[in-house]
């Protein structure tokens, strides 16, 4: 049976531990605090959020799984966010990028003030897996510039061993010549694709979020008919509620003024799977 109080009690002295920096002892405080209740759903995302800080990967999937397979808990933005942030360091980008998009659909329904972190959060998940994605494609490109050329080599080499050319040393420097300009030339074919390839990376300003200067992940439209970042303009309602203004023309801004913009979004999403660099613009 859980006793909520003394798993109370546990969490409360994990938190001052946790606030020391002692993220050892505060993560033992909340394991015997899940021990006194394993219902409680803060309970996993504050032991994963000490084993993020110690670099326990695997037990902070371990506590978010957990967390979220609690009963009416799926949609919890902390396990989510903190799984999202696990996933990345073990290379499952896909998973990290899954939870980060929940993560962030969360903040946005609930207007939570972890937006702007979570969609910080996104962009890094969409750069590394790019970046994992572009690792394996210059691999897979290198590897077959060098089958290409290895089987050009041979093919030089079975020309030159021809019993018809194998006694005239003149076509044979002859032959070796041809191959060589083949090969040089097979070898700029690949370098100007790589060239071309670095050349096209500019980000079109439609894109780019006037406050924050980030890729645009959830793009708002606003009354005056510019668009920002959902996380962007929402912090810069949420520092003064009261009295925020619209960043183009002044006039009173409020959350209810925003629409989303699916048609931007949606070109944003497009540009960040094939430019996955661009997440870190």
């Amino acid at each position: 049976m859980a006793d909520a109080a003394k798993a109370l009690d546990l969490k409360n002295e994990g938190n001052r531990h946790f606030n020391a920096g002692d993220f050892t002892r505060a993560e033992a405080l909340y394991s015997k605090a899940l021990i006194a209740d394993p219902t409680n759903p803060s309970l996993y995302t504050n032991r994963a959020m000490a084993r993020l800080k110690l670099s326990l990967w695997e037990g902070v999937v371990d506590d978010c799984d957990a967390c979220l397979r609690l009963p009416n808990n799926e949609n919890n933005m902390k396990a989510n966010y903190y799984l999202s942030q696990a996933h990345l360091p073990l290379k499952n980008y896909d998973d990290a990028l899954a939870h980060a998009l929940k993560a962030h659909e969360i903040c946005v329904r609930t207007a939570d003030k972890s937006l702007t972190a979570v969609t910080s959060q996104v962009l890094r998940c969409k750069k590394e897996r790019w970046e994992d994605l572009e690792r394996k494609r210059k691999r897979e490109t290198s590897d077959l510039e060098a089958e290409i050329i290895s089987m050009m080599e041979r093919e030089r080499d079975a020309n030159l061993a021809d019993p018809i050319f194998d006694p005239d040393p003149v076509l044979q420097d002859e032959i070796r010549a041809e191959w060589e300009a083949k090969t040089e030339m097979m070898r700029r074919i690949f370098d100007k694709a790589r060239s071309a390839e670095e050349k096209r990376r500019k980000v079109p300003d439609w894109a780019i979020d006037d406050i924050s200067f980030n890729i645009m992940i959830d793009p708002v439209i606003t009354k005056s008919g510019k668009s920002y970042d959902r996380s962007s303009i929402m912090e810069h309602i949420r520092r003064d509620p009261n009295h925020a203004l619209d960043p183009v023309t002044r006039q009173p801004l409020t959350v209810h003024d925003l629409r989303s913009n699916i048609d931007l979004k949606k070109a944003c999403e497009e540009f960040l799977n094939e430019n996955g660099w661009a997440a870190d613009w």
